[in-house]
Formats: structure tokens, sequence, C-alpha cells
């Protein structure tokens, strides 16, 4: 059963070929089999799986089961999940269990999902290789050798080693799209807005998004349409309708517009990615597409801009965290500057620490103006770039990384790892959706194709996406650990 995408597990569980207990039962096994050597799962909540899934039998034995019944899947260790910790990634929350449920696990829940756990990740969603974590790196289930990306790393991970059919993640600069290209597997970044970030930890509010990471595109359509909508528990929610994203994933793709951002093809993308990239692009044109060089004139400005934005943001939000609340507080305080200090210094990690500090100083007196306030102009100019570029075409296409997974410890120096997000932190700057899709391997290693889209164009992405994927055969490989059956 590990084998099947989210969408065939949902035909066999509505065919009664298993139920979700079994189901649940094998992928439980599977983690406990398999994952010591990934560390993909912080926490494998199986008590709590086998009763949802439980549940969701007696559902569909009443005849009230839904779309998502009774299908496994996992939680990026970013969302609060009620009575199980909920980390972060970090010791700072390595002893914090939430007390209620973000809007994305409360619909998952009500959809009828089965959770079996909490993934790995980046501390605080700070990183790109998922090198970042309090409890230890996530290795690339095609080449443990390997990063499988980051922030959303353990997700991406657990879902190309077969663990489970699909997982959440979140994306600020591309946490979803960047570990989804390294691990081999579709992920989305919806339109900021259009999933509530109620319960989602902050770590730059105005960039980051939830999404789904899966097989397939047609899984994450069934998964989006789960979690999208307007929340009133979350100001950034937009109030706008939900449309059905698996109804469209069919239509034909004849006269779609495609456009190439030629910042996305310079210097900097390994041959092997430009390879895989472009054959893509040539199978959008067997399918009816025509393509055309564009220009984002602004796209190298991106990592300087957000890289003084999202520091801010969380400069801000991690302030929180002081020792007095929750979270982890020193022993022993002399005083309360001790408190702060001692317990800030011992709960953060490196990386965290460095944000927190730039996003300090830009934030600070006579530095605000020149920096924050800058970076913000940019960001406009950003956003409108892509706005330009989607009057001439209906998508954009280009790799989602500049390079196939690297080594861990490939990158010690913070701003060679920052430069690995060149193509994905503009999205988050202009708030639009994008969807990586597998498209070939490099090195052995798999290569992702990035689609990006203008805002709320979630249904036209996924379309363009699952076509390719049934003239396509890459979102079906599997590296060998996935294939492990005992």
């Amino acid at each position: 059963m590990h084998d099947k995408t989210l969408t065939e597990l949902a035909a066999g569980l509505a065919a009664g070929e298993f139920s979700s207990r079994e189901l649940t039962q094998s992928l439980l096994a599977r983690i406990e089999r398999l994952d010591e050597p990934l560390n993909s799962f912080i926490t494998v909540t199986a008590e709590q799986a086998l009763a949802a899934a439980d549940a969701a039998d007696a559902a569909r034995a009443n005849g009230e089961a839904g779309p998502l019944t009774g299908l496994p899947l996992a939680l990026k260790d970013i969302f609060c999940t009620r009575g199980v910790k909920t980390s972060c990634g970090s010791r700072m929350l390595d002893t914090f269990t939430a007390p209620y449920d973000a809007t994305v696990v409360e619909k998952l829940a009500a959809a009828g999902t089965v959770s079996l756990g909490k993934t790995n990740m980046d501390e605080f969603a700070m990183g790109s290789s998922n090198e970042n974590s309090f409890y230890g790196p996530v290795r690339n289930p095609w080449d443990l050798a390997a990063v499988p990306g980051g922030s959303s790393g353990g997700s991406a991970a657990a879902v190309a080693a077969g663990l489970v059919p699909a997982a959440m993640g979140t994306d600020t600069g591309g946490s979803i799209r960047q570990p989804a290209a390294f691990c081999g597997i579709t992920g989305l970044k919806p339109t900021y807005g259009r999933v509530s970030r109620y319960g989602m930890i902050a770590y730059a509010s105005s960039l980051d998004q939830a999404g789904p990471m899966a097989r397939s595109a047609a899984d994450c359509a069934h998964l989006l349409g789960a979690i999208a909508g307007h929340d009133l528990r979350d100001s950034t929610s937009v109030a706008r309708g939900v449309p059905d994203y698996v109804e469209g994933l069919d239509a034909p793709l004849t006269g779609l517009k495609i456009g190439l951002p030629r910042e996305y093809f310079g210097d900097g993308l390994d041959d092997g990615v430009e390879a895989a990239v472009r054959e893509a692009i040539k199978t959008y044109e067997s399918l009816g597409a025509t393509v055309r060089e564009v220009s984002l004139p602004h796209t190298h400005y991106a990592i300087p801009a957000y890289y003084v934005i999202a520091p801010a943001e969380a400069s801000s939000n991690l302030s929180r965290f002081d020792g007095v609340r929750f979270g982890h507080r020193c022993e022993a305080p002399a005083d309360l500057i001790d408190l702060y200090k001692r317990s800030r210094a011992e709960g953060f990690g490196e990386e965290v620490k460095r944000r927190i500090l730039i996003g300090t100083h830009t934030l600070s007196e006579g530095f605000f103006d020149a920096y924050y306030k800058q970076a913000q102009k940019v960001r406009r100019l950003i956003r409108q770039d892509f706005l330009d570029a989607f009057e001439e075409v209906d998508v954009l296409m280009g790799p989602a990384s500049p390079t196939p997974a690297f080594d861990l410890g490939a990158n010690k120096d913070p701003v060679s790892m920052y430069l690995q997000d060149i193509y994905t932190i503009a999205v988050n700057l202009a708030g639009i959706p994008g969807i990586n899709v597998p498209a070939g391997f490099a090195g052995g290693r798999p290569v992702g194709l990035q689609i990006l889209g203008t805002h709320f164009a979630e249904a036209q992405l996924l379309n363009v996406a699952h076509q390719f994927q049934q003239a396509t055969d890459w979102h079906l490989r599997r590296p060998a650990l996935a294939e492990e059956t005992a």
C-alpha cells in the first residue's frame, strides 16, 4: 500500500480493498522500520492515529465518508496539534505540548484524515537543508549523504520514502518547493492568505504559507481543497470562495502561454538541472503550449530584500520566547535579565540567533529606513515584475533550485546556503502561488520544475502540473529505500 498515491489509496478505501486501520498500521510499521536513518519524524502519534483510523472506518461503514476519510498523512512540526508535542525543531519548544489545533490541523481532522505524527524541520523554519534541527539533520531518501532540502525536509523525505502518502509543509521562502524538488515529489505553495496561518508557529508573518506535499498534483488538489478557505482567527486569511481544485485537472493545455524568466537560466544554474527543466518544457510544447522568454528584472534583489524582511519579522515573532510564559527556561536565573539572556541563548540554535540579530539590527533606530523600509519598496517592485509578466503569459516555469540536493555539510557558509533559494524567495515576496513537480534527475538526484501563477491561480497550476504528470512518470519514480517491503 505504501507505493500508492493518496488518490489511489482513496479509491482503495472506497472499494473496500483495505481499511483505514490496516493502512495506518502498515505505514506506522514502515516508519518504525525505515525512519531511523532518515530522521524524518520528531514525534510519531501511533495511538492517536489508530483511534482516528477506527473513527474513519466507522464513518465509512455509516455512509458518512468524504474524499479524504481514512487517509494517513503527516504534519510538519510547526502546526500546533492539541495534546501533541509541537517543537518547531527547536530546543526552545522541546517540552511544549500544544493546547489547541491549528486551523490546518482542524480542517484535516474534519475531513477525516489520520495524522501519523509530526515531521522534522529546520528550527523555526529557518534553513534550506534541514540541518538546523535540534533533533538532528534529515537525510534524503534518494541518497543518505544528501540533504532533503528545507525547511520542510522531514515532510518531503517521509513522502519520498513512502512512509506517508502526503504531508503538510510550510513555505516562507521556498520551504515546500525546494525540498519537494530535492526529494522528487510534488509540493504546492498556495497564494498568501489562501490557507489560514492560525496555529502555525510564525517565522515571518507576511511570508509564511502552509501547503500540501505529496506524490502527485492530483493528491495536492484534494488536500488544498480541504485546508483552503477564510478563517476569522487569521486576519491575513482572504475571504474568497474555494473552488473545486480536482474538477479542472484534466483540462487540455492547448493554447497555454508559458513564460521562461531569463533571470532563472543564467549563471549558477547546474547544467544537469537546466537540461532536465528544458526537456520538461518541450513536453509542454508537445501538449499544445507555447513558450516565450520574459523578464523579472528585479530578481537579483530578492535575496537581499528577503534577508532584511524575514529576519525583521522573525525578531519580532520570536521575542515571545523569553523563558517566562512557555518554552525553555534556564536553571536558577540570577534575575529577570539573566532569565531572558540564558533561556534564549540555550533555547535557540545558531541560525535562529543569527536571524534574530540581523532582524533586530534592521528594525533599530537609525536603520529602519535604511534597510527595512527600502526592502519593502523592493518587494513591491518584485511583485510588479510578476504582475507584468502575467499580462503576457499564463504561467512561468523554471528550476526550483539551482542545483540538485547537495551533500550534508556542504554549505557551511550561511550566504551560500541563502543562495540556494534564489528561484523561490521572490514568489513569497510577491505572495503568488507556486508548485514543484519532479522533472528528471541530475547526477542521480531529483530535479524539480517550478511552475508559478498569478494570485489565486492554484487551480490552473494544479491542472498544468497534472497534465505534465499524465505525460511523464517522473513523479512515480521512487528511491530504493521506498521499495523496501520487509
